[in-house]
């Protein structure tokens, strides 16, 4: 199952990297949430599945860690959805691959802490909290993007799988994207460590969580 989860999570990445969501529709706001997405609900809760023991977090990782995690992730998913670093990304190679480097980085950062040691009680615990207040402030971000009264990105009409889009659509799709994946996935996350946890009342749990 690990390798599995490995291949796929690389195949992810390399689709929304080299593919258009990233090269001819990167202006394009549903585009970039798409891409988006894809790094830190799909492409990193299947790498942190699939990385071998020795490069993620053993038992002796501090419990808050997720928690930590959580909070790293919601200050870099914010800060490049503000207007100006999303028109740096649309515009600059470099900053756009330093803004998926660092979802990437932060979607393993929770991920694999979250799950790596889900045998323990206290890490599976702190890992659904983290997951769910992952899925809490995501779901607020895609809300306040969805429903926002005015434009705050691009500058004209963009197109995104043959489809013309202007600029309150395509923040709109965008908006609902991250309301239907990413707060959903997060909170599958969240789920699935909480009946792990009820599952097994007073006793560690068996596994990591991850699979072998």
């Amino acid at each position: 199952m690990r390798r599995l989860a490995l291949a796929a999570g690389i195949l992810v990445l390399a689709a929304i990297w080299l593919g258009p969501l990233l090269g001819a529709w990167r202006g394009s706001f549903t585009a970039h949430m798409l891409a988006h997405m894809g790094v830190i609900a799909i492409a990193a809760p299947l790498l942190a599945i699939g990385l071998p023991d020795r490069w993620r977090p053993g038992p002796d990782m501090p419990a808050a860690l997720p928690l930590l995690a959580s909070l790293v992730e919601f200050v870099i998913v914010w800060s490049w959805h503000t207007p100006a670093l999303r028109a740096a990304a649309e515009s600059h190679l470099a900053v756009l691959a330093a803004e998926q480097a660092s979802f990437l980085a932060a979607g393993l950062l929770l991920w694999c802490t979250s799950l790596a040691v889900a045998n323990r009680r206290t890490h599976a615990a702190a890992g659904a909290a983290a997951l769910l207040v992952t899925s809490i402030h995501m779901t607020l971000l895609g809300a306040l993007l969805a429903l926002s009264q005015r434009p705050l990105f691009g500058t004209g009409d963009v197109t995104c799988f043959g489809i013309v889009l202007g600029r309150e659509q395509d923040q709109q799709f965008g908006g609902v994207i991250m309301l239907l994946l990413g707060a959903v996935v997060y909170l599958a996350g969240g789920i699935y460590l909480v009946s792990r946890l009820l599952a097994a009342p007073g006793a560690a749990m068996a596994g990591n969580g991850t699979g072998r």
